[in-house]
């Protein structure tokens, strides 16, 4: 079984998917980490990496490859990543949101969020502009927003929840509809 988690920044997604990985006893594949490092190697900010992207797909057509790789070869799989539940499309999909200043300030307080906001207004930008390029990017390449709710089977709001807690609400969601 694979399992998909897409989110807004800051909404938990990462965590959850390491926690829910570990959980399962599944690998787990985060698509940001690879756009992240891949943008350290070039020795420019994720923001940059977008920016480029918007001109050049070249970055996503990397992380989107990899994605249509794994979902002819892998199983036992939970992928974090905006654009899962459209590379495996018989996934158990999930979304996680939160509102924009507690994703924001989750954003700021995080040591290793890669442009380190100074203030939480610099962060609400910074949110906003990145998935402003994600919507752009993928509506250019393949006509889809990844943050339309219709894509998913459960839509959770992380606004007033700990890490745990969302990792076992999936958990919980995940079992439930393997049991179907």
């Amino acid at each position: 079984m694979i399992i998909t988690l897409g989110g807004r920044a800051g909404s938990g997604t990462s965590s959850a998917v390491r926690a829910l990985a570990k959980r399962l006893g599944y690998k787990f594949y985060c698509a940001g980490d690879i756009r992240r490092k891949f943008a350290v190697d070039k020795s420019i900010t994720l923001a940059e990496l977008n920016e480029m992207a918007e001109k050049d797909p070249y970055s996503d057509k990397l992380v989107d490859d990899e994605m249509k790789r794994m979902s002819k070869t892998e199983n036992n799989l939970v992928v974090d990543a905006w654009l899962g539940f459209y590379f495996f499309p018989d996934s158990i999909k999930i979304f996680l949101d939160a509102d924009i200043k507690v994703r924001a300030k989750r954003i700021l307080e995080r040591a290793n969020f890669e442009e380190h906001p100074k203030s939480l207004r610099e962060a609400i930008k910074m949110v906003k502009e990145r998935e402003a390029s994600g919507i752009r990017r993928y509506d250019k390449l393949y006509s889809v927003n990844p943050f339309d709710h219709n894509h998913f089977d459960l839509v959770l709001d992380t606004t007033n929840h700990t890490v745990e807690e969302t990792a076992e609400q999936t958990y919980k969601f995940v079992m439930n509809k393997l049991e179907k």
